[in-house]
């Protein structure tokens, strides 16, 4: 298994959302797709990206249900592989984290960027917007490879209209407190500040999706009884 020291991006492509969905108050469904900064590495299953996302969005009032498709090592290739089955049949958005690896690899940034684009394009068809985490190359890889590697999620974000979060581990990488011994994977404490960072980009996504926070309304209508 791969261990990455990065950084991140997320986007999302447009799913126009389902009335009949909203109407019912059915919880959107979206699914984590990524490797083992979204699988949690050495972390219980409550503790990893996905879970803690989820619960941070519920205190804001907004019905999700987020499924943890993390796979720990996997690349882009490898994420594009298994991407029907990672994401099933009725999934309302993606939260795409890939690439870590790949860079990692010193793969071609050609090959991530056809994978990652590959699977934007496939869920696109199937009417699932994506939210893109991506990553930024490590120093030691030369300004080359760094230039072509960390133009990847913007262009493919331009490119498709998505929301952008530039850097999946900011305020985790290097820094001691909220990275594992490995000095790359984030601690439970990491976790929450990748969570804490990311937030407003995923209420963006999530108001592409046309769900807002439901306890502002509720707030508000009990005002107006009060008030009666």
């Amino acid at each position: 298994m791969l261990l990455f020291a990065a950084a991140t991006l997320v986007g999302a492509a447009g799913l126009r959302p389902d009335p009949a969905r909203a109407e019912q108050g059915a919880p959107l469904k979206l699914v984590a797709l990524g490797d083992s900064l979204t699988a949690g590495y050495r972390l219980p299953a409550e503790a990893a990206f996905p879970a803690v996302l989820e619960r941070a969005l519920k205190a804001k009032g907004y019905r999700v249900e987020i499924a943890n498709a993390g796979v720990s090592g996997d690349t882009s290739t490898g994420g594009l592989d298994r991407l029907d089955w990672s994401v099933p049949d009725g999934t309302q958005g993606v939260i795409l984290e890939l690439g870590a690896n790949d860079m990692l690899r010193g793969t071609d940034p050609a090959v991530t960027r056809k994978a990652l684009e590959t699977i934007i394009a496939r869920l696109k068809t199937r009417n699932i917007p994506v939210l893109l985490a991506g990553m930024l190359a490590a120093p030691n890889l030369g300004t080359e490879y760094r230039a072509r590697f960390d133009a990847i999620y913007p262009d493919l974000a331009k490119a498709h209209d998505l929301v952008l979060y530039p850097f999946f581990l900011d305020g985790v990488a290097g820094m001691r407190a909220n990275t594992m011994d490995d000095g790359l994977h984030p601690t439970a404490k990491g976790v929450e500040r990748v969570v804490e960072g990311i937030l407003p980009s995923v209420e963006t996504f999530l108001g592409r999706l046309g769900q807002s926070p439901e306890r502002k309304g509720q707030e508000q209508k009990g005002q107006e009884q009060k008030g009666q």
